[in-house]
């Protein structure tokens, strides 16, 4: 479908957090080491986390309805998807940096993702949000590579 309202894009990245974190979910309970497992645990929790972010923004008294609203068209419907649904299916569990690797990837394509949206948003208040999304998800990407990397020093 080439046009779409913002709400269905944040609904789908929600939708893509939550199976991430079940993924990560499934990833732990096999058999791991003790590191990626903990590792593993911590993204699916965070995955979660991100999920009802997005999910919050279809609260009542969220103020951002009207930008929810928005319609945008692309011709290429929402970049990247096929690299993010293929991420999971490739992911290596066998050390706690390949799962780093794995889900900064994940982040920094979704961050793209919505810099893409922010780029091409036809009005301000399109573009303040997904640029929003977007340094959010920088923010993420720094914080998980610390506490991941935390986890790999110890």
């Amino acid at each position: 479908m080439r046009f779409h309202q913002v709400r269905e894009l944040v609904h789908w990245a929600a939708s893509y957090h939550q199976r991430l974190a079940e993924h990560y979910t499934q990833c732990a309970s096999g058999n791991v080491n003790e590191r990626v497992r903990i590792a593993l645990e911590y993204l699916a929790s965070h995955e979660r986390t991100l999920q009802a972010n997005l999910e919050g923004y279809f609260t009542d008294g969220s103020n951002h309805r009207a930008v929810l609203d928005t319609w945008f068209d692309d011709p290429a419907d929402f970049p990247h998807l096929p690299i993010l649904d293929q991420l999971p299916d490739c992911m290596d569990c066998s050390n706690v940096q390949d799962v780093l690797d794995t889900a900064l990837s994940t982040h920094k394509t979704l961050q793209h993702l919505y810099q893409h949206r922010a780029d091409r948003a036809s009005i301000e208040e399109e573009r303040e949000f997904f640029t929003a999304l977007a340094a959010g998800h920088d923010g993420e990407v720094r914080r998980l590579a610390r506490d991941i990397q935390r986890l790999e020093d110890y």
